[in-house]
């Protein structure tokens, strides 16, 4: 639900949490996310409390995002697969439309208008990461005591990826531009998730647990998070 709170813009969401958190997503929309019985008063008073962890955080973002680009579907342009920029060579006819081949992303000549390329690069990084997502989270759920119901490699617009109470996982298809290492703390994060429905103290503590240098990965995504596109 999109509200305002003085110059501040922001999407609410209210769930039976029991804390409170605010965000700033990967899109530079603030996230409020709130308990079920948090007074309109008291969320007005977190927001304030927090006005100028928002505005630098909000700066940040958009000095990261500044030189954003968007690429283009022509020959030796690159293109982002596990951290490993490939350049893009197109071929004639090929089935499928898209395949990494002899380190280039091979592209069917007859597929390079935008709309058609970026349909066959995001059903890649879907492919893609329904095959490595799924083998991550098998390796770690083991040793996080957690279980997974289902995985699912989609649109997520804002986020990294998602989680729900009842272990269903959705991560966005961008994920699989980013190196192996920051895709684990992506996994490891929404597995803690299942065990600290928030980021409190003790979830912090069970992503380092697992992934002692989590905050090198975090600061990974933060600065090269926005060239994660197509």
């Amino acid at each position: 639900m999109k509200q305002k709170y003085k110059d501040i813009e922001y999407n609410l969401q209210r769930s039976n949490r029991k804390t409170a958190s605010i965000y700033i997503e990967r899109d530079g929309q603030v996230s409020v996310r709130v308990p079920n019985q948090l007074s309109d008063d008291d969320l007005a008073a977190l927001i304030e409390s927090k006005r100028r962890w928002i505005y630098k955080n909000k700066a940040e973002w958009e000095t990261l995002n500044a030189s954003r680009v968007q690429r283009e579907y022509v020959n030796g342009e690159g293109f982002l697969y596990l951290g490993r920029s490939y350049r893009l060579k197109l071929v004639d006819a090929q089935t499928p439309a898209l395949q990494l081949q002899e380190g280039y992303f091979c592209l069917s000549r007859d597929r390079q208008s935008r709309p058609h390329a970026d349909a066959a690069f995001k059903a890649f990084y879907r492919k893609k990461g329904q095959a490595w997502i799924r083998e991550r989270i098998a390796y770690f759920q083991s040793q996080m005591g957690v279980q997974v119901v289902s995985v699912r490699v989609m649109e997520l617009q804002h986020r990294w990826a998602s989680c729900s109470p009842q272990g269903n996982l959705c991560f966005h298809w961008k994920c699989m531009m980013a190196p192996l290492n920051v895709l684990d703390y992506i996994v490891v994060h929404e597995l803690a998730h299942l065990i600290h429905p928030n980021h409190s103290a003790a979830f912090w503590y069970e992503v380092d647990r697992i992934l002692p240098e989590y905050r090198d990965r975090v600061a990974w995504l933060r600065e090269h998070g926005a060239g994660m596109d197509l």
